[in-house]
């Protein structure tokens, strides 16, 4: 922290920070272990994630925090597909399972902020094949490897309402700290969304790369694809500093 002195009083300022922007995300293919994330395309993955996320009740539950669906019909769900694939903030990215060729759901890179070096990951949507597999974390790491390494961010963050237990249980799996609620942030399907905001800065990210790394090592799963130690066991505990102290 930086004091400026004035005839007043001091001043705490914040300390100088480089002002290079950060690279802007582009349509690339990030390849890992279990899965893939590729440019969303309708044409190759609408099909698979309609099907994955679509006509039952048990499918159709990824919806509920979500800003659409469910979809009526494959048509309607490709046209959407169409949107999301041209829009460029967000960005969608299909996560692919590498054995089956199969899209298993999407995420987004958005609120792109490049002069400030902050972005965020959302519109995350699994199917119920997608959920609680390696292949899951795996699509968050290459996410957050990208962020940081390749573009540079001194941010990255993650949102969800308030209500979504599952979803801020993987904010805190994955490394990102907890940094409060906005209340009455959004009305989503005609009804009230409070937003919890979590985040993760550059100088984590080495630690929390670490401890992604070490748990997606083939080492640390067993002959049955069991995990030996836990993502959140390796994971180190943010510490939050506000006005120069630590809580």
């Amino acid at each position: 922290m930086t004091i400026m002195t004035t005839k007043s009083a001091p001043q705490p300022l914040g300390p100088p920070i480089d002002a290079h922007h950060a690279r802007r995300p582009e349509r690339i293919t990030l390849k890992g272990r279990w899965i893939t994330l590729a440019p969303l395309d309708a044409e190759k993955h609408a099909e698979a994630l309609y099907e994955g996320s679509n006509g039952d009740e048990c499918r159709e539950r990824v919806w509920a925090y979500l800003f659409d669906g469910p979809f009526r019909s494959l048509d309607d769900f490709r046209s959407n597909i169409e949107l999301k694939a041209r829009s460029t903030d967000p960005l969608f990215f299909a996560v692919i399972d590498n054995v089956t060729g199969r899209a298993l759901g999407y995420q987004t890179l958005m609120r792109v902020d490049a002069a400030n070096r902050v972005i965020e990951v959302g519109n995350v949507m699994y199917t119920p094949a997608m959920q609680r597999t390696a292949g899951a974390t795996e699509a968050q790491y290459l996410f957050a490897r990208h962020v940081f390494d390749d573009l540079c961010n001194r941010r990255y963050e993650w949102k969800c309402n308030a209500l979504n237990a599952p979803s801020i249980r993987a904010a805190e799996r994955f490394g990102f700290t907890f940094e409060g609620v906005f209340r009455q942030h959004m009305i989503v399907k005609g009804r009230n969304r409070d937003t919890a905001w979590f985040a993760m800065l550059d100088s984590e990210w080495p630690a929390r790369k670490s401890a992604f790394e070490r748990w997606l090592s083939p080492d640390n799963f067993d002959a049955l694809g069991r995990q030996k130690a836990s993502l959140s066991s390796l994971m180190p505990k943010a510490v939050v500093t506000t006005g120069g102290r630590s809580r």
